[in-house]
């Protein structure tokens, strides 16, 4: 609107400063006609004066002229620039043509000057013959227009001038422009009113034009914008027009319309995933790219114990309340898998990872937790089950077979001792059928416990079969599987099952001690041990390697 009022007014200020300037240059052109018309006729009056023989009055009548009040000056000259009608020396010449005295003499002589000869403007008219106009100031500063017209020596003139020269004098007349300037600046006013009238009309016409036509309709426009910006994207712009701005209206429209599309399906797919998150049984916590937490659902803090308020405020990194290791599982770059810890009484399997844009930045990060602790218990229940016996609750004989081949290889390999105890319950067979198989259960429970607890912390009690039993004894030299061997035949010999009394007969092995070069063969030691024990009479305990033992190798 700005641009459009600047060219309008400057459009407007040429109009009327070429107006203005054209009036300027009629009214001085007027001006300039009249006066030239005034002076043609005061020389048409002075020569008819002159030609009526009536020089004398001639001085009266330019005399009267300077009263008129359009004139400021009027002077006749003769060529030389000197005032006529004030000296006698035309008079004289005349009288001296004629040969008589036609003219009285002056009683008073004054020579006045006017113009210097060699004046320019004097030169020009003598010259030319033609009218000079002089534009200047008087000495009150007002403008003033000088005319200076020849007086031509006319044939009827010759009578008394003679006819050698084309110009008699010359006629001066000054008028001022003082009425001329005021109609002038009165002109100007009057076009500077029209033009601030016509500024004022152009400005409110174009004003409410572009308020209408264009002011309004962008106002809708960024109304609409505004509303949009804040999510109501339920407002349309009205299109009134088929111009650029009712195009632009549309397609505000049209954009309107596509985004309430798309943001309808998004908050579809937000709804469903705010559903598919908050019902999840895993625990979800998200951050954004400045690492603030957005996003806590119900099952994290059912798993952490803790608030969603809590967990926001303390940040992703202390939800464990390890902020090292979460750190170092947010950094790493490569997905090992899921990290299993245990927070509270809660196995927790977590996948933590720092989430990239395409182009590289941060967008956020997540963390996704999963309690495992049933697993991890049916897990540990079925290792337990697939490596202890049902019955006894000892290690069954395949982990037997398993660790007694680790500890075998982990001796040899530092040299360090390493024994074995077999024992069985004597005369199991003949207690069994004549208690029963119940009974005898219980008696191998009781023995199982028993030979447990008596055991260290570090040794390893085991099932062989039957009613055998094995325990695996690393770093320990025969003495020390002497001294636990018999410690354990005398709690079983002290203890009683449902009233009944058992014994057991064990026999003890030991590495590098004896000479043995696999795992089987030190079984087969002890066993042979126990064998020696059973026949020297039971209920003791016996070293492999002691007499007898060749006995039952053979």
């Amino acid at each position: 609107m700005v641009v459009v009022g600047v060219a309008v007014a400057a459009g407007l200020v040429a109009t009327a400063a070429f107006y203005t300037t054209h009036q300027e240059r009629s009214v001085l052109a007027q001006n300039e006609r009249t006066m030239r018309k005034l002076t043609e006729s005061v020389i048409e009056g002075l020569q008819s004066v002159m030609l009526a023989g009536s020089a004398d009055i001639a001085q009266g009548y330019a005399d009267r002229l300077k009263r008129v009040p359009e004139i400021d000056d009027f002077r006749v000259m003769r060529i030389t620039g000197i005032e006529a009608f004030r000296d006698n020396s035309t008079i004289e010449e005349v009288n001296e043509r004629r040969g008589e005295e036609a003219f009285l003499p002056r009683e008073e002589e004054r020579v006045v000057r006017i113009l210097e000869a060699e004046d320019a403007a004097l030169k020009t008219v003598l010259e030319t013959r033609r009218i000079v106009t002089l534009y200047g100031e008087d000495e009150r500063g007002e403008q003033t227009l000088t005319f200076l017209s020849p007086i031509l020596n006319q044939d009827p003139c010759h009578k008394c001038h003679g006819s050698a020269k084309p110009v008699r004098g010359v006629l001066k007349l000054t008028t001022s422009l003082a009425q001329v300037q005021r109609d002038i600046l009165q002109a100007r006013q009057d076009s500077l009113l029209v033009l601030a009238m016509a500024l004022m009309g152009t400005m409110l016409l174009t004003g409410y034009m572009m308020g209408r036509s264009v002011v309004k309709p962008i106002e809708q426009v960024t109304r609409a914008m505004s509303r949009a910006s804040t999510g109501d994207l339920a407002h349309d712009v009205p299109v009134k027009s088929g111009d650029e701005l009712g195009r632009m209206a549309q397609s505000f429209n049209v954009m309107t319309s596509e985004l309430r599309s798309t943001y309808d399906g998004l908050r579809r797919e937000q709804d469903k995933l705010t559903t598919i998150i908050r019902s999840a049984g895993e625990g979800i916590v998200l951050t954004d790219g400045e690492g603030r937490v957005v996003l806590v659902n119900p099952a994290a803090e059912r798993l952490l114990g803790k608030s969603a308020e809590q967990i926001a405020g303390d940040g992703l990194e202390q939800i464990l309340d390890d902020p090292e290791q979460m750190r170092a599982w947010l950094e790493r770059s490569d997905a090992d898998g899921p990290a299993t810890v245990t927070f509270g009484d809660r196995v927790l399997q977590v996948f933590a990872s720092t989430i990239h844009a395409s182009e590289g930045h941060v967008v956020g990060s997540a963390a996704l937790l999963r309690d495992v602790t049933e697993e991890k218990r049916l897990e540990e229940e079925l290792r337990r089950l697939s490596t202890t016996d049902g019955l006894t609750g000892l290690y069954n004989r395949r982990h037997l077979d398993a660790t007694l081949e680790t500890e075998w290889h982990r001796a040899m390999r530092t040299h360090e001792p390493l024994s074995v105890l077999m024992f069985d319950v004597d005369h199991f067979k003949k207690f069994n059928d004549t208690h029963g198989h119940d009974q005898g259960d219980r008696v191998l429970q009781t023995v199982a416990r028993l030979f447990h607890d008596h055991l260290r912390r570090h040794d390893i009690a085991c099932r062989y079969g039957g009613e055998e039993f094995l325990g695996i004894l690393p770093a320990t030299p025969s003495s020390g599987a002497m001294a636990v061997a018999e410690r354990i035949r005398r709690a079983i010999e002290s203890a009683e099952v449902d009233g009944l009394r058992v014994t057991v007969s064990i026999g003890v092995a030991c590495v590098p001690e004896m000479a043995a070069g696999t795992p089987s063969e030190m079984v087969e030691l002890a066993d042979a041990a126990l064998y020696e024990a059973k026949r020297s009479g039971r209920n003791q305990v016996r070293l492999a390697g002691t007499p007898g033992d060749a006995d039952r190798a053979s």
